[in-house]
């Protein structure tokens, strides 16, 4: 976006912050100490759809009034539609990235509706906008993932070494995703999907820039971060009381660490479902 099309914030927060480098610039400390700041700030650029949704999930646990005539998952499903519109009007998100994100609400509703039937896990609350047991805001949930995942490559000028040929990865990606409903009656297979992504992707190296310096790092230990990162996100979304697992129905616990491999797994599947959009690029050598 050029200078005259920016926004009044955008342009204030440029200046502020290459005033902020040319103080970080005096020594080394400080240098490491703002390039490590531009990671935060762009990271948290990246997560704009997805912490908003789970600020507003965390808000409404906290303060929905009793006998409200809408209920909270409705205003969910309501407040995750106007913050899609808001991310497209101000141009903070395009429209190849609203997409993917699509692509994202429709897979993940289609699991959410047969994990639901199968008691993995339960939506405790009453609403109207709701395909069966599932909420319409479950979908936007998912397309968080996809946001995050489409936009941290534009952000951070992602390019990577190593990425295997596009269709093997079509093929693990459907392995995975047809796992998640296969093991209720065949055998899980997890083990050896953890296997087959690990000599994929295993050689596999990306470089992003946080500042000004091209960094670079193993692409299985960014999808595990990355995971992380979302099982995190998920615990605060359990103690919101968005969704509930067993175990969850009169109580929060802690999510259980098992479910971090699911969304290592879930990853792989984010991953190839953006690359349709956007393809991985080389780094120059």
């Amino acid at each position: 976006m050029s200078e005259t099309r920016r926004l009044p914030w955008e342009v204030r927060g440029r200046a502020w912050l290459e005033g902020l480098q040319v103080w970080a610039d005096r020594a080394t400390w400080s240098r490491f100490a703002f390039a490590f700041l531009m990671f935060g700030i762009k990271q948290a650029y990246a997560c704009l759809f997805g912490g908003a949704m789970l600020g507003l999930i965390l808000v409404t646990f906290l303060f929905w009034p009793d006998g409200a005539p809408v209920s909270r998952y409705d205003f969910l499903v309501v407040g995750a539609v106007i913050l899609q519109a808001l991310m497209l009007g101000l141009k903070l998100e395009t429209w190849a990235e609203a997409r993917v994100i699509l692509l994202f609400h429709i897979a993940g509703t289609i699991m959410e509706l047969f994990k639901t039937a199968h008691g993995s896990w339960v939506y405790p609350e009453d609403s109207v906008l709701r395909i069966g047991a599932v909420p319409l805001f479950s979908g936007f949930m998912y397309a968080a993932v996809g946001s995050y995942i489409a936009r941290v490559q534009r952000i951070f000028h992602i390019r990577v070494r190593g990425y295997p040929p596009i269709w093997t990865t079509w093929v693990l990606a459907a392995a995975i995703y047809v796992n998640f409903f296969s093991h209720h009656w065949l055998p899980d297979i997890r083990l050896a999907l953890f296997v087959a992504t690990a000599l994929l992707f295993g050689r596999g190296w990306f470089w992003f820039t946080a500042n000004r310096t091209r960094l670079k790092m193993p692409l299985l230990l960014g999808y595990f971060l990355v995971a992380l990162f979302i099982w995190f996100a998920e615990n605060l979304g359990t103690l919101g009381r968005a969704w509930a697992y067993p175990g969850q129905e009169h109580g929060w616990e802690m999510v259980s660490l098992a479910k971090l491999g699911s969304w290592f797994l879930l990853m792989i599947i984010s991953v190839v479902m953006v690359a349709l959009v956007h393809r991985p690029e080389e780094e120059p050598r």
